[in-house]
């Protein structure tokens, strides 16, 4: 299982940092060259490695957490995606005044589905807030709660695998149109809603 990172922001490195608790290997790009993470990528031990936006979109797992305005930009240009797994774990909001983006009706995950088209898309690791999603998902005597969604079985079982691997529960929440409502944010029930799943 190879995993990439397009985005270096607070959740970028979350997940980053959640990989490396467990020595899951993975490459984190952002849009001003790997140079830039070089002080970065040296706190989260050797798992981690600093590349480019294409190397990161080359691997089997792409997680796609950026500002909302710079999707577009995150993603253009990349090769296709030929029915690799792509993570959303974007929210709608503009940074820095959190200000609810218009969408017209349309779930989120939809409208990055049709950035990534050819992929197949599953919505994840976005409820959380980053300080929680990199802290030890165990705690109490269970595990912290990490919602899922997508419209391909095998793509969700895989991505549910993931979150189990790095200490979480998953749940998952079914197809985009349902799930990725659920937990989007702002607009959804259940973001920010740090859950344990007891035994």
């Amino acid at each position: 299982m190879s995993i990439g990172i397009i985005g270096a922001g607070s959740i970028g490195l979350a997940v980053a940092q959640t990989l490396s608790r467990v020595g899951i290997a993975a490459t984190i790009a952002n849009s001003r060259g790997p140079a830039s993470l070089k002080e970065s990528v040296a706190t989260l031990g050797p798992t981690i490695k600093a590349g480019t936006r294409e190397q990161a979109a080359a691997a089997g797992i792409v997680l796609i957490a950026v500002n909302w305005s710079k999707l577009p930009q995150a993603v253009a240009g990349l090769p296709p995606w030929g029915g690799r797994i792509v993570i959303d774990a974007n929210n709608p909001i503009e940074a820095p005044l959190f200000k609810p983006v218009d969408l017209q009706g349309r779930v989120s995950s939809e409208v990055v589905a049709d950035l990534v088209r050819g992929a197949r898309l599953v919505k994840a690791f976005n409820h959380l807030k980053a300080d929680v999603l990199a802290s030890d998902p165990r705690a109490d005597g269970g595990r912290r709660v990490l919602f899922y969604s997508g419209d391909d079985s095998a793509a969700k079982a895989e991505v549910g695998s993931l979150i189990d691997r790095v200490g979480f529960a998953g749940i998952d929440l079914g197809p985009l149109a349902l799930g990725g409502r659920l937990a989007q944010f702002p607009g959804g029930p259940l973001p920010n809603q740090n859950l344990l799943k007891i035994g």
